[in-house]
């Protein structure tokens, strides 16, 4: 039970280009977000679409396949885990965040 602790698995469309950085000890960074959309019919009878944007993060090899393959729009499968870390911006207002760091990469 332990390899499905704090898992996370998405399918959804990229919200633009991604970020890639290349850290002072050669390693890459990209940051990139993704939608995800849920249907259903309301009381009326229509059919409402909610989209939810998640902040992703990935780390050396992935981050080098996000950087050649991946642009806004693409579709994207991934896996990985829950991530909240807070900081300061630059105002001194602590500011919290939710990321998906991801282990595993599909292009879709």
């Amino acid at each position: 039970m332990n390899n499905i602790r704090n898992r996370v698995r998405l399918i959804g469309n990229t919200g633009g280009d991604p970020e890639v950085l290349t850290l002072d000890s050669g390693k890459k960074l990209a940051k990139l977000t993704l939608a995800t959309n849920e249907s259903y019919i309301d009381t009326k009878g229509e059919k409402v679409t909610e989209t939810q944007w998640h902040h992703l993060t990935a780390w050396g090899k992935t981050a080098e396949v996000i950087e050649k393959y991946v642009n806004k729009g693409k579709e994207l499968a991934v896996e990985g885990k829950i991530t909240y870390r807070t900081y300061e911006d630059k105002n001194g207002d602590k500011r919290f965040s939710t990321e998906i760091v991801v282990d595993e990469l599909l292009l879709l």
